[in-house]
């Protein structure tokens, strides 16, 4: 049997600590926000790739996660050094990942789409490479942290207001930096500082955690067999990571719109950024309402009732085309109070499931489930784009190489329709699966 690490007793963690992990966000909120927001409009309206493959594009590089991170879960759940087992990946992987990530708008731009989008391909490929060797040790590390499931909640709210500061910087500060400098060398000046911050997440969370608890060693599981075995036989984590993964998708398919909702739906590519910072702000300020919600309703209860208050918002962009700028902005923030509890909820409960299922078998999770998790919700969340260039390919969009296209009616509806009406179906499709009475015991 090989080994790794479990969680030490321990109750609550130093703000330090708190922070520390906390920090890890920044990486994983810009590395999650932008492509999804900026990618498909890059391959679509800069390099002249059609909607239908350009989604394919988005799609399939983020689907070698399925492989991939279960890898890197494995491989630190055996990982034995001085800084720990999560640690040493958090920055060799969150470094990788900047490099890969300011290489990935910095294109030849050849002019030939075809090679131009091959290009993207592969560098998005080696980002989500090097993504699964930071997110999934960043994910296993709170069942490490402690023991305590309401200390676990708090550290994932931490977690979530420093990712809502990411996707908020990142996803109103990205569009906005493409557009000052303009062109694809707006592209490319947004590749290097979303770069940067990626940096300074991946190295703050590795100084921040230096002095965080460590477990024990006990048994891993070692073959693909036994992972396999393990996610067939847990029950709660196959019910909870379904009905994420489900939303996820909604979500993808959200993040893969708003730069089509302004630019297309309202005419004003200008409120991109605004209609993003409406959607992000509430996040930082519903935060300790969903952690009081816990407290009193239960996790599973919360997880409920901020997905029914996405859904209302999302549905809410159906008459972008027609309400004032006001009435939309505000759909977006409750889509961003609705969002911010569909992110707290399933983080805070995964941790619950692996200790529980580890207290269960004698043997660590926290990396493998973590892996799985990580590779599901990163396919899940490509799926969103690439389900919006098909929506977008149905409506009939017209692809460009930077100009403004006059696009038909039916390409205006689709963009319409696939930000709020999608999005809506796939967060209520996850509803059923948290209904499941075998995640009450966890929530």
């Amino acid at each position: 049997m090989n080994s790794s690490h479990v969680p030490p007793v321990t109750d609550r963690l130093s703000v330090r600590t708190r922070f520390g992990y906390a920090l890890g966000s920044l990486s994983v909120g810009a590395f999650a926000t932008v492509p999804g927001l900026l990618l498909l409009p890059y391959l679509t309206d800069t390099l002249a790739v059609s909607a239908s493959v350009a989604g394919l594009l988005v799609l399939l590089p983020k689907a070698w996660d399925v492989l991939i991170n279960p890898v890197a879960g494995r491989i630190s759940d055996r990982t034995h050094t001085r800084f720990g087992a999560r640690r040493p990946y958090l920055l060799a992987g969150g470094v990788a990942l900047a490099i890969c990530f300011a290489g990935l708008f910095a294109g030849p731009n050849t002019g030939a789409a075809a090679v131009d989008a091959l290009y993207v391909a592969f560098m998005f490929l080696l980002c989500a490479t090097a993504f699964a060797f930071f997110q999934v040790p960043y994910n296993a590390m709170p069942v490490e942290l402690t023991a305590d499931p309401t200390e676990r909640t708090r550290l994932t709210a931490w977690r979530i207001a420093v990712l809502a500061i990411a996707i908020l910087v990142s996803g109103a500060g990205a569009p906005a930096l493409r557009d000052a400098i303009g062109g694809i060398d707006g592209y490319r000046v947004m590749g290097l500082a979303v770069g940067v911050l990626i940096v300074v997440g991946a190295v703050g969370v590795f100084v921040g955690t230096a002095r965080a608890p460590r477990g024990r060693v006990l048994p891993s599981v070692s073959s693909w067999r036994e992972v396999l075995a393990a996610v067939r036989d847990c029950r709660p984590f196959r019910w909870l990571l379904a009905a994420y993964v489900i939303q996820a998708v909604g979500i993808g398919t959200l993040l893969a719109g708003v730069d089509y909702l302004a630019r297309v739906g309202m005419g004003d590519k200008g409120l991109q950024s605004l209609l993003f910072a409406a959607f992000v702000a509430p996040a930082l300020l519903v935060m300790p309402v969903w952690q009081r919600v816990a407290g009193r309703y239960g996790k599973r209860t919360g997880y409920v009732i901020a997905t029914l208050v996405f859904t209302v918002g999302v549905l809410g962009l159906l008459g972008a085309r027609v309400f004032p700028v006001a009435a939309v902005v505000a759909a977006a923030a409750v889509i961003g109070v609705g969002y911010a509890g569909m992110q707290v909820f399933p983080l805070a409960l995964l941790p619950d499931v692996i200790s529980a299922e580890e207290h269960r078998t004698g043997q660590v999770r926290a990396g493998l489930f973590a892996g799985v998790w990580t590779a599901c919700e990163t396919l899940g969340l490509a799926l969103g784009p690439a389900l919006y260039g098909l929506v977008l390919a149905v409506g009939g969009y017209v692809s460009s190489a930077g100009s403004d296209v006059a696009q038909p009616s039916s390409a205006v509806v689709a963009v319409i329709v696939g930000v709020s009406l999608v999005p809506a179906l796939f967060a209520l499709a996850g509803l059923p699966l948290l209904r499941r009475r075998i995640l009450e015991v966890l929530s």
